[in-house]
């Protein structure tokens, strides 16, 4: 597996009642212990703010903004958002408070134009983050060395791409993706792809699977499809979505190992998976 930075151990030992107690090795968890409920919730434990962003900034469209309230937890990581070809920001503007809502600052963006292809859109995420963690209100809350990118359709391509064009980033979660470079074994960055079995504009065949399967198999992966679902399902509230990614992005952008139960063993065939693979155990 790919070996991942070790984490420099915080030990803060403080007597109580005569005991000894250590606090967290990860300084970068962010909530209570995960249950399966509340990474399926469709709100997790922080209250959410929200600002918009224009499109006059530059490099991207625009957007909306979704951060954790308070700072008493400390900084988060942070995930950039695509939308799809002929997508606006509302079609997974969704995504915005349940992630954020998990421990996370989530920017949801619009794209230059609506007909923005998949590289387009790449650098579109990346110019997002740069000016989430540089200019932005929230620049303060943001933990500048663990950002991931998520995208659908066109811009679950773009998220590749992106993922390719920046090895730093934490983690990418390409959803129905659609792009028409097939071999991705440059990308040096956890990724979880996910794809829909009745996807007729990016099907599984040609696209999430041949995405996967080209990703170096040293890498930490997985592969998620989602039973019965159509490309657009991304575009809705989605549970199976939202419960994955939400695992994921901790799991990598938070280094937070209390959510590789929900990653591995990897989750057998239901009515919501048609099929999951991942390269248990991560690293």
């Amino acid at each position: 597996m790919q070996l991942r930075t070790l984490l420099p151990v915080a030990l803060t030992l403080t007597l109580l009642g005569g005991t000894v107690a250590q606090a967290a090795d990860n300084p970068y968890e962010r909530g209570p212990a995960p249950t399966n409920s509340s990474i399926e919730a469709l709100r997790g434990s922080f209250a959410v703010s929200e600002t918009s962003v224009s499109s006059l900034v530059g490099g991207f469209g625009g957007g909306t903004i979704y951060y954790p309230t308070s700072t008493s937890a400390g900084t988060f990581g942070a995930v950039a958002i695509s939308p799809g070809y002929t997508g606006t920001q509302s079609s997974i503007s969704w995504l915005g408070p349940r992630l954020a809502s998990q421990g996370f600052v989530v920017f949801t963006i619009d794209t230059n134009t609506i007909y923005d292809q998949p590289d387009s859109r790449a650098s579109q995420l990346l110019a997002a983050l740069d000016y989430l963690t540089g200019q932005s209100s929230v620049r303060s809350r943001i933990d500048s060395s663990r950002l991931g990118v998520m995208g659908h359709s066109m811009g679950g391509g773009g998220t590749l791409r992106a993922a390719s064009q920046r090895p730093a980033l934490q983690a990418a979660i390409p959803l129905t993706g659609w792009h028409t470079t097939k071999n991705w074994s440059s990308v040096r960055v956890p990724t979880l792809v996910v794809g829909a079995e009745d996807d007729s504009i990016a099907p599984v065949a040609s696209h999430s699977e041949p995405f996967y399967t080209s990703l170096p198999s040293t890498l930490d992966k997985a592969y998620l499809e989602l039973n019965n679902a159509s490309h657009f399902a991304p575009n809705s509230n989605n549970t199976t979505i939202a419960k994955y990614s939400i695992s994921w992005l901790k799991r990598f952008i938070d280094n937070d190992t209390r959510y590789e139960q929900f990653l591995c063993p990897a989750p057998g065939r239901s009515t919501l998976i048609e099929e999951y693979r991942d390269t248990c155990p991560h690293s």
